[in-house]
């Protein structure tokens, strides 16, 4: 099959995203790309592990001290709810239906946002109302580093869907945008699967000591 046939909901194929040869080398590449993601991020929760209780001296806040689990947790349902989300909107990709698969992401890119804001407004309560900064202790250093670098790839993700959804808002679904679409949609989900991680090992772990 050629990357720009034209297609209709009948001869669309079951698997577009894997159709072509382009597809096939972009999950390969991203499949690659995440085993790098993958031990980047084991490194900045062992460091995290390593660091949780170094402070300088009973004044600083450990962890328990800062977390506050009721807006962690309505910002691990925005984040989880994304996922399905993006889930819905690769199901209307499969079905070639380019309008509600569009509405899905942008429902995605929503939750994403609302997600980024809370995380913002977390760590300017922490770092007004705490005095918890980067530089304040070995554990604000390593809190914000694993934290803030899963955010920075929540906001990478969102300009990622974001600019599939604006320059193929003309060209539609084929062969060579189901693939694209479907690839940043697992980055998405490999997001949602490291935050479930650091909302066990950073926030409950913390709040139980």
């Amino acid at each position: 099959m050629k990357a720009d046939e034209k297609f209709t909901y009948e001869t669309w194929p079951a698997a577009p995203e894997k159709q072509t040869l382009d597809g096939k080398n972009k999950f390969l590449g991203f499949w690659l790309f995440l085993g790098g993601e993958t031990v980047l991020f084991a490194t900045l929760f062992a460091t995290y592990l390593a660091l949780k209780d170094r402070v300088p001296n009973s004044e600083h806040y450990l962890a328990k001290d800062l977390f506050e689990i009721p807006l962690v947790f309505v910002m691990t349902m925005l984040l989880l709810t994304s996922s399905l989300t993006s889930v819905y909107a690769m199901y209307h990709m499969k079905n070639f239906n380019f309008k509600k698969m569009q509405l899905w992401l942008g429902i995605t890119v929503l939750l994403g946002l609302a997600f980024l804001g809370l995380e913002v407004y977390e760590f300017n309560h922490y770092v007004h109302e705490y005095h918890h900064t980067f530089t304040s202790s070995a554990f604000g250093t390593a809190f914000y580093t694993l934290v803030g670098f899963h955010g920075g790839h929540v906001a990478f993700g969102l300009a990622w869907i974001i600019t599939l959804m604006v320059r193929n808002a003309k060209r539609g679904l084929d062969l060579y945008t189901a693939p694209k679409f479907y690839v940043a949609s697992l980055y998405w989900h490999f997001i949602d699967v490291v935050w479930v991680f650091i909302f066990t090992v950073v926030y409950l772990m913390g709040m139980v000591g």
